[in-house]
Formats: structure tokens, sequence, C-alpha cells
């Protein structure tokens, strides 16, 4: 998505590490205008699979999963990684590798929003490794609903994620994929 690609080479920051920084519009400080386009590209590239529920993880993709539900007409149930006091009932649990914080998380969903009738896209913003990405999916199969794909904003098409999930046979539809990161700064997006 050329959009979103021109958004990453004029305000994304690159750091040691394989770090893109892209707080000044995605997950820190929320462009929404951008979002709703992100949010109409998901809905073309997964128009008539029966969308009736969006998965993300806290934190990050729940801004970009809220306004592509809007798109969708549907409801977003975002996996929490710490269980509250009010977190009640039935859970669906497993555990995920964070690339960003370099630590294992249990990610969490009440099991009663999700089901059989669901037809679940999940939506994040990063897909590196594809540890969070495949703790998602393993929480949609454990619910008994069936997975339509995965919407991602950037994968970096360099490390292993993206091989990965499309692997399993999962549709994956990554807005830009970043093929390299150079010293100098800039960036290499696959065509």
């Amino acid at each position: 998505m050329k959009l979103l690609e021109d958004r990453i080479r004029e305000e994304g920051v690159v750091k040691d590490g394989d770090v893109l920084k892209v707080d000044m519009f995605l997950n820190h400080q929320m462009d929404v205008a951008l979002f709703r386009e992100m949010a109409k590209e998901w809905k073309r590239l997964f128009d008539g699979e029966g969308v009736n529920k969006i998965l993300t993880i806290e934190a990050s993709g729940i801004g970009i999963a809220c306004i592509a539900a809007e798109e969708f007409g549907c409801k977003v149930v975002f996996a929490k990684k710490t269980q509250g006091k009010n977190l009640d009932g039935e859970l669906l649990t497993t555990q995920i590798t964070s690339f960003t914080k370099g630590r294992v998380f249990d990610v969490i969903v009440a099991k009663k929003f999700l089901g059989p009738e669901d037809r679940v896209l999940i939506i994040d913003d990063f897909l590196a490794n594809g540890c969070a990405l495949e703790g998602l999916i393993s929480i949609v199969r454990d619910s008994g609903a069936t997975l339509v794909g995965c919407g991602i904003a950037v994968e970096k098409g360099f490390q292993v994620g993206g091989k990965k999930i499309r692997d399993m046979g999962v549709h994956l539809e990554s807005l830009a994929i970043v093929d390299k990161m150079n010293a100098d700064g800039s960036i290499t997006f696959r065509q």
C-alpha cells in the first residue's frame, strides 16, 4: 500500500536491532485517517469472507483493529497480556514471545467472545518473527472459530514470521513489506 509505505519512508526511524519506529503515526500517536485507508484495503482484500469478528492483541493493534471493525461492521476482541480481576469465566490462553519487548507474555481471551459461529480476521501492527500471530491463531483455533486470515500493517519480510504464517496455509495480507532496513536509515520495500 503506497500510502503506508510513503509514511514509513517519511516518518519511520530505523534503529539498531532491526527495530523500525513508526510511533509518529501507527503505534503511539495514531493517524486515524491513515488507519481508515488501511481498513478499506483490508476490507477489499478480505471481502466476501464473512468476517464477523476482528481479533488483535493489546496494545498497539487495538487502534487499527477498531477502525477496521468499522469497515467490516463487526466487533473487536483484543487478547490481554495480563489477567485482571475482571477477567472471569472460561479463558483461552497461550504464550507468545514479543520481538520488540524481548519477553514472554501469557495472552488471554475470555472464551465467551469467540466461538464456532465466528469468522475471525486477525489484525495487528507488525509481523516480525510471527510469535504473536501464531499465538492469536492458536486462540482462534482453540475457540472453534474459523480463521479467515490475518491483516498486518507492516511486515518485516527479512524475518521469518511471514513465511512461517503463510506456510501454515493462512491467508496473510501485509500492507507494507519491508525487505531491508539500510544502514543509512533508508528502507527497501517488497514490490
